[in-house]
């Protein structure tokens, strides 16, 4: 099993060979904060709209109320919920393929091991 190493390094030999741009982490994570921050936000226009819907004294006080602070606060819960849904799933399957490629390496590896271990010394 010394060739565990041997691998990684290869593997990462030919990631670096493939001459990829880096992947933009941490604009993932601004966009990722953006949307907890968008939730938040929208959860208070919402609250504070909703409490002026019920002080206001006129039909057109209500709906003013009501367009301005609850309804974009419920469009930036969604779009925060959007944004924060998007951007977790992207981290998570991202780190499911680099375990699957990891693990398929690995698998291949003991097939190929248990095949020369079969065919007997040479």
């Amino acid at each position: 099993m010394n060739e565990q190493p041997d691998r990684v390094a290869e593997f990462t030999a030919e990631i670096e060979s493939m001459k990829l741009k880096a992947g933009g982490a941490e604009g993932e994570k601004r966009l990722l904060l953006l949307g907890v921050l968008a939730v938040g936000a929208g959860i208070v226009l919402a609250v504070i709209g909703g409490v002026q819907v019920v002080n206001a004294e006129t039909l057109m006080d209500q709906q003013a109320y009501l367009a301005t602070g609850a309804f974009l606060g419920i469009a930036l819960m969604v779009a925060g919920a959007a944004l924060f849904v998007r951007y977790s799933l992207a981290r998570y399957l991202r780190f499911w393929m680099v375990r699957l490629v990891f693990e398929s390496r690995a698998n291949a590896d003991r097939i190929v091991d248990a095949i020369e271990r079969a065919s007997g010394p040479r």
